[in-house]
């Protein structure tokens, strides 16, 4: 059964372009080349923060508005994306944010939270720690949690996949990176919501296999670290929800290496002259991973964000591949 109806799906559509327009999903000749099959590049990092994230934002503080609440502000974990989205939308509707990153986060995605108006602090080694300490914070300061994964980011998120799936109705299978799942159970939610049988395959790092073991076993698993320069799939512990949804929902979910994340990051470059971050690149090197496999099959790919710090995407375009401590 399908999370939400169409109906509901509209509305979503409806809302969030109020605050942005659809983003593009072009066909480039030079990348279909490379990965030998007609394929849809989904343009998420064309949102005004960059990444898809920005979608969740906007649904869920409409529901934290028409619900009343009397918030004192709200606070989050993230490795960026998902902080920008928060902040910009919390500032639209009149609320302060605070969020919450690890130590060593992305000094470009840090500096946009702050600009779109929140209080970043740095806590922990990585997101799992810095989540558990937006909670704690939460409770003292009684401020409003907003988790990474919850229906009313589901439903924005899901607005991508109805522009994809309308301008493309017949993919034989989507690409997209797995962090805390919103993506992934955003294409499976609506694919199963418009009845279409296109396969949906996430996207992990050979260094934060978490989602991976978990899909692979059928019950959750955590690992013990989740370094890897696509640091939007850097997450030890799968979301219990999420899980429930990809689990059943996917056809598969591809490890790639940073090597082969680098790899993708600069194909973007040369082909299309987009910047893609590391999770957003993250898709295109499981496809090119599964190029033979794949072959002839009507693709899509999302490029779920486009901010990457300058010294890695220079790194990264000398042909190296960035270290991650």
């Amino acid at each position: 059964m399908a999370l939400f109806t169409q109906s509901e799906l509209n509305d979503a559509v409806n809302l969030v372009h109020q605050h942005m327009p659809a983003t593009a999903q072009y066909r480039w000749p030079l990348l279909e080349e490379r990965t030998g099959c007609p394929l849809w590049v989904k343009h998420e990092n064309h949102t005004p923060t960059g990444a898809f994230k920005i979608r969740g934002g906007i649904t869920y503080a409409h529901s934290l508005q028409k619900s009343q609440t009397h918030s004192t502000g709200i606070i989050t974990a993230t490795r960026g994306n998902h902080g920008q989205s928060q902040a910009r939308a919390a500032t639209a509707i009149g609320l302060p944010s605070t969020i919450v990153v690890p130590h060593g986060n992305s000094k470009e995605k840090n500096a946009a939270m702050r600009a779109f108006g929140a209080t970043v602090i740095e806590h922990g080694d990585d997101f799992d720690i810095a989540r558990l300490h937006a909670m704690e914070l939460a409770e003292k300061n009684q401020l409003t949690m907003v988790p990474a994964f919850h229906p009313e980011i589901i439903r924005g998120v899901a607005t991508y996949a109805m522009e994809l799936f309308s301008a493309a109705p017949n993919l034989h299978t989507v690409y997209v990176p797995i962090g805390c799942g919103s993506g992934i159970c955003s294409l499976i939610t609506v694919r199963d919501a418009l009845g279409l049988k296109t396969e949906i395959v996430g996207v992990v790092s050979t260094h934060a296999m978490a989602a991976k073991l978990s899909f692979d076993s059928g019950k959750i698993m955590e690992t013990d670290s989740a370094n890897t320069i696509a640091d939007g799939m850097a997450v030890r512990i799968p979301v219990e929800a999420a899980f429930d949804i990809y689990s059943k929902g996917a056809a598969r979910i591809v490890a790639v290496t940073d090597d082969e994340v680098a790899n993708a990051m600069r194909a973007y470059f040369t082909d299309t002259h987009n910047v893609a971050e590391g999770a957003g690149a993250a898709p295109l090197a499981a496809l090119l991973q599964e190029r033979e496999k794949m072959a002839g099959r009507e693709c899509a790919v999302i490029l779920c964000g486009g901010n990457v710090d300058t010294d890695v995407f220079t790194t990264v375009l000398e042909g190296n591949t960035p270290t991650v401590g």
